[in-house]
């Protein structure tokens, strides 16, 4: 395996150097992908890229979403030669010593994504949306693929570059890591998780760009599509393959 690490990056210019820093000391390289920031991030990261090599910064000319963010990324990374991505997010709520064990997860024998997991019923300063968005999108992902994953809102995954690069993703924004994760839980990539620790800043300290209303909408239209491809493609896939083995 060749692990690299992808970090979206929007206007998080008072965090992002120190995160993309810390995740070097466990990977064997790191793309960070500015997304069209409006802050000082593209200087800052100038100057680190320039100062460490293993930090490679990719640029969106405009705000395209975290899931554009992230296949830009998975796409340099996958044409680089490596096999899988660690992503994290570029606020500091991620630990990067938390890398070696989601690794470890990954399997020799078939394509593996790493799912972090939080512990949200007693992490301090977790926002109160986010315990209730977990919920919903934990209850829709077992609609659409009959596994249960205990955090399927976590963006501390490791992905299979080969498997995630060959699909086209439609999402573009934060719903787009759902689509991720159901579509290559249909290609049959086993699903991994692993505890991790988590920082949430607190209330006048934290940067968000999650905008509830638009964003809880793109994420319930996608869980309307996939319920869709869930019941004309892979349950009667799942079926077939019960029946004929």
């Amino acid at each position: 395996m060749r692990i690299c690490a992808v970090i979206p990056n929007y206007n998080n210019c008072k965090t992002i150097c120190d995160v993309a820093k810390s995740v070097t000391e466990y990977v064997e390289r790191v793309y960070v992908v500015d997304d069209g920031s409006t802050d000082d991030s593209k200087s800052l990261l100038s100057v680190l890229s320039s100062e460490e090599k293993r930090i490679k910064v990719l640029s969106l000319p405009v705000n395209s979403g975290k899931g554009k963010a992230l296949t830009a990324g998975f796409a340099a990374a996958y044409a680089d030669g490596y096999t899988h991505a660690v992503t994290l997010d570029a606020d500091g709520q991620h630990f990067a010593d938390d890398i070696p064990g989601m690794v470890a997860k990954v399997s020799d024998e078939r394509p593996t994504l790493v799912c972090g997991v939080r512990n949200i019923t007693t992490q301090k300063n977790m926002p109160s949306k986010n315990t209730f968005a977990n919920k919903f999108s934990n209850f829709w992902f077992k609609v659409e693929t009959g596994r249960e994953i205990p955090d399927t809102q976590c963006g501390f995954r490791v992905y299979p570059l080969k498997e995630i690069t060959k699909r086209h993703i439609f999402s573009s924004r934060y719903e787009a890591e759902l689509e991720m994760l159901v579509r290559l839980c249909w290609a049959d990539v086993d699903i991994q998780t692993n505890p991790i620790k988590v920082y949430y800043a607190p209330e006048g300290e934290r940067v968000t760009h999650f905008r509830p209303f638009a964003d809880f909408s793109r994420i319930s239209v996608m869980n309307t599509a996939l319920c869709t491809g869930a019941l004309f493609y892979y349950w009667p896939k799942t079926l077939l393959r019960h029946v004929f083995g």
